[in-house]
């Protein structure tokens, strides 16, 4: 079983890798510039050694035995000299180059990578936001794009590199004395176990640090959207302790990544320290048995301590592998995430629509089969007014979020002018339903883009008249920039009732023939009531509504009333009608007024 495992993991790992490098390949002449410049730079770097090897043996021996003369040796040695330093000038510049290009191509990566979960993520179904944290969804696109591209500006140069460089330096000293390079490498068995056993442990630390992180970032993105009602109730200690906790998990995790690597550092240390140790006893008994020279014992000893440090170095970007690999697998996760159904739809055009909307034995859950709407039917016609009432929870939301396509229902029918939502698709569908909220969403920019919401085509003159129809114009010139006030994030310097009017005009400026309101005159003084009643007259013209309230004052005069009551429709009429029936609606209608109004 544990081997199955191993296989599966190994094939994943794949997987993961090929999914990365598809993103590369666009890039490819980047990187094989990259290569040649590292090529360049490990061949620059081992020659240095090879030079001093030259310099010891053949000028400073040749001179000391008589062989040379000092006129000679010094100035061999002064080329030598030039070389070398002339070898570093293209080493640091090739490196520069290598690391600048390198960087570029992982800058370029993540841009598209975040640009694509971007376009991913606002194409979702709302249910996945029910399941997952904002801020879960927030560490997606920024920080495990970041730590991926860590894989590609620096694991991937840093495994070429010292691949290049651990073969390069295994064939000259080869070449050189077959002897010491056997009597080098004796010690390598203990550093291919190390690895393997470091390997076990590090993903798994990785997964939890990561796992982490995202905990704190959803953590942080609940607790300052929900800043007012934690400084109202005093939460401040309680929400600090949580957050403690939380983060003292990270630092845990953190620090067993430390103590992992800490480990596995200093055991490279004294493995390559025992390895120059046997290389010196070795070859210090060749040089006393004339068997060898020094110049090549003093290159051999360079030679592996920059064979080692490859190896440190790989295991350190075995550490940044598996922080990338990680991060990969939960964007991969991410973007296989199934987008919203019947994007499109069986229907090309349908036309100027009149707004008949029916709903045919609808059922719908949004977990498994806890149904919150239970064979829901009602027919609407063109230019009515509906209203839904019910308890909290009894299914009224649940028909706004079916009927704009935001979840797909398991039963039934939902009808658009006897046509079959599925088969407008969700665009189509959209642009003809005006939708208003209670908790109205406004974004950075001034008041004109948040009613064009960004659409260009639509013209400064239309943004005005949009508001005038719906008495926002008026409070909008006493702003500070008329339209071209900033609103900040979140609508926060405007009041509960200017946010509700910009969303009335946002609603009415794409004249849609289809306008769903979800509690709109909540939570607004009497002054801004009226505004928003008159504006909501102006706003139904000629349009089918369906309104959402619990104030029922403000539904009385729709055409429908329809009561939700646990999922089904109990009652269904107009005020009046559902007055003398004296059900549901009656008792709603007793508990808001009996107290100010004389129920006949």
């Amino acid at each position: 079983m544990e081997q199955d495992k191993k296989s599966l993991r190994q094939v994943y790992d794949r997987i993961i890798v090929k999914r990365m490098l598809t993103f590369a390949k666009p890039y490819w002449y980047l990187f094989a510039i990259a290569l040649i410049l590292i090529l360049a730079v490990t061949g620059a770097s081992l020659a240095r050694p090879y030079i001093t090897k030259i310099g010891i043996d053949k000028y400073m021996t040749g001179h000391s035995d008589g062989t040379m003369s000092a006129q000679e040796a010094s100035k061999g040695i002064w080329y030598l000299g030039v070389l070398f330093f002339v070898l570093i000038i293209v080493e640091f510049v090739f490196n520069y180059l290598q690391h600048y290009i390198l960087e570029l191509a992982g800058k370029r990566i993540i841009k598209d990578i975040r640009r694509k979960v971007f376009s991913h993520v606002q194409y979702l179904p709302l249910s996945y936001f029910d399941k997952m944290a904002a801020g879960r969804v927030v560490t997606r696109i920024t920080n495990d794009p970041e730590t991926i591209n860590e894989m590609f500006s620096s694991v991937m140069v840093g495994f070429i590199r010292s691949v290049v460089e651990m073969a390069a330096i295994i064939i000259i000293m080869f070449r050189l004395s077959y002897r010491l390079t056997l009597v080098s490498f004796t010690v390598l068995p203990l550093i291919v176990i190390a690895a393997v056993l470091f390997r076990r442990t590090a993903r798994r630390v990785w997964q939890r640090i990561r796992a982490k992180l995202s905990a704190i970032n959803a953590f942080l993105a609940e607790h300052l959207a929900g800043m007012k009602i934690i400084q109202v109730f005093n939460m401040e200690e309680k929400k600090y302790q949580e957050f403690d906790q939380i983060n003292r998990e990270f630092y845990d995790a953190h620090m067993k990544r430390v103590v992992i690597f800490g480990i596995f550092r200093p055991f490279m240390d004294v493995v390559r320290t025992l390895a120059v140790a046997l290389l010196l006893w070795y070859g210090g008994r060749n040089i006393l048995a004339g068997l060898l020279e020094f110049g090549t014992l003093y290159m051999f000893v360079d030679y592996i301590g920059r064979f080692y440090h490859p190896i440190m170095e790989l295991t350190e970007q075995f550490n940044v592998l598996q922080s990338s690999m990680v991060s990969a697998e939960r964007v991969f996760n991410l973007l296989e995430e199934a987008q919203e159904q019947n994007v499109e739809g069986k229907i090309q055009d349908i036309g100027q629509i009149k707004g008949e909307i029916e709903f045919k034995n609808v059922w719908f859950a949004y977990v498994d089969e806890n149904w919150v709407l239970k064979d829901v039917s009602f027919k609407i016609k063109p230019g009515e007014s509906v209203a839904f009432v019910g308890a909290t929870g009894a299914g009224k939301t649940s028909i706004i979020n079916l009927l704009c396509g935001f979840y797909e229902h398991q039963k039934g029918q939902i009808l658009i002018d006897g046509i079959d939502i599925r088969d407008i698709g969700k665009e189509r569908l959209r642009k003809n339903i005006g939708l208003v909220l209670q908790d109205v969403s406004l974004f950075s920019g001034d008041i004109a883009t948040n009613i064009r919401l960004f659409d260009s085509d639509i013209s400064m003159e239309e943004v005005e008249k949009a508001a005038k129809h719906v008495n926002a114009h008026d409070f909008i010139q006493k702003l500070n920039g008329g339209y071209s006030h900033q609103v900040g994030e979140g609508g926060a310097t405007l009041s509960v009732g200017q946010r509700q009017l910009i969303s009335f005009a946002r609603a009415l400026i794409r004249d849609p023939k289809i306008l769903v309101m979800d509690e709109a005159t909540s939570h607004v003084d009497t002054e801004t009531e009226i505004l928003i009643q008159d504006a909501l007259i102006n706003l139904m013209k000629g349009r089918t509504t369906i309104a959402i309230a619990h104030r029922l004052s403000t539904i009385q005069n729709a055409d429908k009333i329809i009561v939700i009551h646990k999922g089904r429709i109990r009652e269904m009429g107009n005020h009046q009608e559902l007055l003398n029936k004296r059900g549901l609606y009656y008792n709603l209608y007793r508990l808001q007024y009996d107290q100010e109004y004389k129920v006949v």
